[in-house]
């Protein structure tokens, strides 16, 4: 038997796949999008861009920009109990009003 492959991408079939109206490139203003410290996002993976994506376990979740670091923005959501800072590029990003 050949021994399964444990990549970063591994299980997301599902998950990370667009839909065929949202395939190709996305709108520019996605990725000039300034978030300021305090804001409320929401990580929803575009699995077109692999630079900057964070781990898709924690895809759909809502977190808190807490800073910078290069053009990656530090979010801070919980797990559990258990707080957690998550690095991810405004590609993977949307507010929450």
């Amino acid at each position: 038997m050949v021994e399964r492959s444990k990549g970063f991408r591994s299980k997301t079939r599902k998950k990370l796949r667009k839909n065929v109206r949202e395939r190709g490139m996305m709108p520019l203003s996605r990725i000039m999008r300034e978030h300021s410290v305090g804001d409320r996002v929401a990580i929803v993976i575009d699995p077109s861009i692999h630079k900057g994506q964070p781990h898709p376990r924690f895809h759909g979740r809502t977190g808190k920009v807490i800073g910078k670091r290069g053009r990656a923005y530090i979010i801070e959501i919980y797990d559990g109990n258990k707080r957690k800072k998550i690095f991810a590029r405004p590609e993977h990003l949307r507010v929450v009003q």
